[in-house]
């Protein structure tokens, strides 16, 4: 198959784009005339960023009608991306492949042959249009572009370029793909060992050989995809969650349920809200959904989570109480609880922590803040970069991740249509000052004076977050003097008035202070990039592997512990098609970083500095503050890392990308 190249003409000046202005004003210090301006430039973008409410897998959420050009990903995302898709399509046609020789699929070889063939044309053309893009040294031509600003190519070739990227994108989703008469695995006994070998030319996940120990599961909850849940018990237990103080002190030596209680060293997952989910089916198999309850203590002396016990489901009548055991007739029965819990810890990452609380809040922002902060405004400066991707991976999202027969159908546990509303819902009902990062960590008991010591999300998210805050104080400070000139801000009335209303942002309000102002600024960046970061890269490291955490049973959770098998262990995972389909798409979403934090540059081609205000980008200015304390929060991680007993990557600001754009 040929794939060619646009023909390469001479460079010409590349087309006009918003840029901050050099010298940032608020509305009330500009001229009539200004004023004037800045109303027609706001009433031309209100007419390219539009809201709709009538998304129909998403129905009731504010988002954008359209993806704006200016808000279409980069020729540098495009590579980046298409290199790290060849490299999962090409596992999943060797996987394919082995399943021929096994008699699994019917497909002939010659197909997946082919397409191996087709990769490495794709693989060829995506790099010469990268090469032209730029000189690079060192490296492979999907690293090396990243973080680079392009030759000077004729906005029409660049354009083309674009085109064909965009088209290499589709055709390699179209090749990701498992359909459902690929019946992987049916022909091999179901193994630990037959799911590693789906990672057939991609790097097998270290967590596939620990994911099994107590160890990694009280883990997990503290610097795995979803570090968001876990609750300090407080005085009691619930009531529905009877369990006893001898089953207590049996799973915790040494201890007592009444001590840990007294000392805050009960913490909780409680899974109810996944009570909105239907179950839902996959062909003739049906799926099953739970809403366990997980307790951890923290020893005495202790400073990480232990698991205590899990419930499979609400009702304490219909669902026993787990707990780890050494002995052999119970052993099974315990792995299996804990899968209930990964399952549902799967199901409200995704709908809840992740799609929900950044992608579908951050689209909010991105819209309310084109339509009512002209581009001379320093807050739509400071901002927008942070909304770089957004709209467009949120509509690929809408439209094919969360859409009938797309992953989200097949991989998670509920029926579609709940499981969109269950993402609806999340969205409507997010708090925007409770789950500020300080407020969010204190309302669920686990602050740094908590008896939870061990909680590297926690200690690295709050340097993170204290370096964005005072980034924006800084930056608010350079052109709001007083208190006043916010109150007196009408671009910003406007806009907040439009978060509060047509976004429904729950909670928010009036802005009246520089320090409220910093403070919104500060959860809009920490979300749009630490946050995204740290339930957006643990998919590829340890959701990628489907025994670990996957969306959905596919047996019904035990009634009782004793009496069960590694057989009936792993009967509860997911078929080995549904199981590479998660794969490929967790990897996918998990490897893509483009353009860290604090490297700001437009996302219109050829991409030059963003900032253009000599007080934002002097040597003295907060800009180089901002940068120079990202490098000291990335030494402080990398030195904490070396401590750990599994390292928490996620948060180093050198893989925290600046805006969700995967």
């Amino acid at each position: 198959m040929s794939y060619p190249m646009p023909p390469l003409t001479a460079p010409t000046a590349a087309p006009a784009v918003p840029m901050p202005a050099s010298d940032p004003s608020l509305p009330q210090d500009d001229t009539p005339a200004q004023q004037a301006e800045r109303a027609a430039q706001l009433a031309a973008t209100r007419l390219v960023y539009r809201w709709t409410t009538d998304v129909p897998t998403l129905p009731g959420v504010p988002l954008a009608t359209q993806v704006p050009k200016n808000d279409e990903p980069t020729i540098a995302w495009f590579v980046i991306l298409i290199g790290v898709a060849l490299d999962i399509v090409r596992n999943a046609l060797t996987v394919k492949l082995g399943g021929v020789d096994k008699g699994e699929l019917d497909s002939p070889r010659a197909q997946y042959e082919a397409a191996l063939v087709e990769c490495d044309a794709i693989e060829a053309s995506a790099a010469k249009i990268a090469a032209e893009h730029g000189v690079h040294t060192g490296g492979t031509i999907f690293s090396r572009i990243v973080g680079d600003v392009e030759h000077a190519v004729a906005a029409a070739e660049h354009d083309a370029h674009v085109a064909l990227l965009k088209g290499y994108k589709e055709r390699l989703e179209e090749l990701m793909k498992v359909e459902d008469a690929e019946q992987l695995g049916s022909k091999t006994p179901r193994s630990v060992e037959a799911y590693r070998a789906l990672f057939a030319t991609l790097p097998v996940p270290g967590v596939s050989y620990m994911f099994q120990d107590d160890s990694t599961f009280a883990r997990l909850r503290v610097q795995g995809p979803n570090n968001m849940l876990i609750t300090a018990v407080g005085d009691t237990l619930p009531p529905n969650f009877p369990l006893s103080a001898a089953k207590y002190s049996a799973v915790v030596g040494g201890d007592t349920l009444g001590a840990a209680l007294a000392d805050g060293r009960l913490f909780l997952l409680d899974y109810k809200p996944l009570e909105v989910l239907d179950p839902g089916t996959y062909g003739s198999l049906a799926k099953y959904a739970w809403q366990p309850m997980a307790l951890f203590a923290i020893p005495p002396g202790g400073s990480s989570l232990v698991p205590v016990a899990i419930q499979c489901g609400q009702d304490p009548i219909d669902n026993a109480i787990f707990t780890p055991s050494p002995v052999a007739d119970k052993q099974w029965g315990w792995e299996m609880a804990k899968f209930v819990v990964e399952v549902a810890d799967g199901n409200y990452h995704e709908l809840f922590t992740h799609l929900a609380r950044t992608h579908l809040v951050i689209e909010a922002f991105a819209v309310a803040t084109h339509r009512h902060l002209a581009e001379i405004h320093p807050i739509w400066a400071l901002l927008v970069p942070h909304f770089e991707g957004t709209l467009f991976i949120n509509e690929a999202a809408a439209t094919s991740l969360i859409a009938a027969d797309g992953p989200i159908d097949h991989i998670f546990a509920g029926t579609i249509t709940s499981s969109q509303l269950a993402a609806v819902d999340a969205r409507l009902a997010f708090d925007f000052y409770g789950k500020m990062l300080p407020a969010d960590l204190a309302a669920r008991g686990v602050g740094v004076d908590s008896a939870l010591e061990d909680y590297p999300y926690r200690d690295d998210a709050l340097l993170v977050w204290g370096a964005i805050h005072e980034w924006a104080r800084q930056y608010v400070g350079l052109y709001y003097a007083h208190d006043a000139d916010v109150v007196a801000d009408g671009e910003l009335a406007a806009w907040a008035d439009c978060l509060a209303g047509e976004a429904k942002i729950k909670g928010f309000g009036p802005v009246t202070t520089r320090a409220q102002l910093a403070e919104i600024c500060t959860m809009v960046m920490f979300t749009a990039s630490a946050q995204h970061a740290a339930v957006n890269f643990p998919q590829k490291d340890i959701m990628a592997f489907a025994p670990a955490i996957t969306g959905a049973g596919w047996q019904a959770a035990p009634n009782g512990q004793r009496g069960h098998d590694k057989s009936g262990w792993l009967a509860m995972m997911p078929p080995m098609a549904l199981a590479l389909e998660q794969l490929n798409v967790l990897e996918l979403l998990g490897s893509v970083h483009y353009r860290p934090l604090g490297d700001y540059r437009s996302n219109a081609f050829p991409y030059p500095l963003w900032f253009q205000d000599p007080r934002v980008t002097g040597a003295e200015g907060p800009l180089a503050w901002f940068q120079a304390a990202l490098q000291g929060v990335e030494a402080e991680i990398a030195a904490r890392n070396a401590e750990r007993m599994q390292p928490y990557p996620y948060l180093q600001p050198s893989l925290i990308p600046t805006s969700i754009n995967i």
